[in-house]
């Protein structure tokens, strides 16, 4: 995103863009950041952009559309969404007779006219077929977001802010890890640190503020007890977060959170990652930047808990991930964080 984007604000547009990938508001923003670089205001890109849903046009209709002249402005944008889905021709000549019009068209697209393509994952084996491996000279990848840490970073970085280490593990850590969301979440606490000081970093304090999570009650202060192996702790503190965000959302939140937590004290087991340098172990766990100084913790945890224990612990949080998706029944949500908390620290 961060080529694309160069590329895109240099003012180089290119007549063909091809968004491919699950990541659909990284897509939505590039093709904002086309409109508003391909025309000087709002009124204009209004007039001449077109957006088209892939089940509703063929291949040919999408072609003769972006072939088309624009009225009155030296060129126009063409948005297909859902572009994986088009629409067949009728018979199976009038299809093949669809492709090669396409293929035609990647290989001398219009001039005056800005097609954005935008497409969902794809089977591997269909990728190599055609349309698809005509537009890979277009291709720009949009996976989904793996590591929130650095991606929130990077978001904070370009309003000019940066988080300092504990409020990027706070703030990573309470959101859903999408690139909708913590954009949404990084925008927000960047106008709430905005309006109190013009300089300095985004602190924990600032997170724990605007995303309202409770100072004393929150993820960190339950991995502390978690670590410190008391269960009466882990249970009080997990209940007040529940009673907090809500059963349900609550224990979510303790279940993605814990799972992370427990996955990277189960790498830590592996052989040889206690003698490895701490910026190793660091890019091992999914830690990047000034998070590195949270690694040095987890050498810590794998001491405390051996590998049946942590593997213990990940099926405790897989019994109760599957339960809260409804493929098997419970009371109810507090009766689902005791057990768990009970053969996490029990066991």
């Amino acid at each position: 995103m961060q080529k694309l984007r160069k590329h895109i604000t240099s003012g180089n547009l290119a007549p063909l863009y091809f968004l491919f990938g699950p990541e659909s508001f990284l897509k939505e923003e590039a093709a904002g950041l086309v409109r508003g670089r391909a025309f000087p205001t709002e009124d204009e890109a209004a007039l001449n952009t077109t957006i088209l849903h892939g089940q509703d046009v063929t291949l040919g209709e999408i072609v003769s559309r972006a072939s088309e002249f624009p009225m009155f402005t030296e060129r126009k944008l063409l948005i297909v969404r859902y572009f994986n889905k088009f629409r067949k021709a009728g018979s199976t000549a009038q299809q093949k007779q669809h492709i090669e019009q396409f293929a035609r068209y990647c290989k001398n697209p219009s001039a005056s006219t800005i097609l954005i393509l935008d497409t969902d994952e794809i089977d591997r084996k269909e990728q190599k077929k055609q349309p698809w491996k005509d537009l890979e000279p277009f291709r720009h990848d949009f996976p989904l977001v793996k590591n929130p840490e650095p991606f929130a970073a990077d978001r904070a970085k370009s309003f000019g802010w940066e988080f300092e280490p504990d409020a990027l593990n706070a703030l990573c850590a309470y959101i859903e890890p999408s690139a909708r969301e913590i954009s949404r979440e990084v925008e927000k606490l960047v106008m709430f640190c905005s309006a109190k000081r013009k300089k300095g970093g985004i602190k924990a304090g600032d997170v724990l503020e605007c995303v309202g999570i409770s100072k004393q009650y929150n993820v960190f202060e339950l991995e502390k007890a978690i670590a410190a192996k008391n269960l009466r702790q882990s249970s009080g503190i997990a209940l007040m977060i529940m009673e907090q965000e809500g059963n349900k959302e609550g224990l979510m939140n303790i279940v993605r959170y814990l799972t992370t937590f427990w996955l990277r004290v189960w790498k830590m087991h592996a052989p040889g990652v206690h003698q490895q340098p701490l910026s190793e172990t660091a890019k091992m766990l999914g830690m990047y930047g000034r998070q590195e100084f949270f690694a040095k913790n987890y050498l810590d945890y794998s001491r405390r808990f051996t590998l049946g224990e942590t593997e213990s612990a990940l099926l405790s949080l897989a019994k109760t991930d599957r339960a809260l998706k409804g493929l098997e029944p419970y009371p109810d949500e507090r009766f689902l964080l005791l057990r768990m908390m009970q053969e996490m620290l029990t066991s």
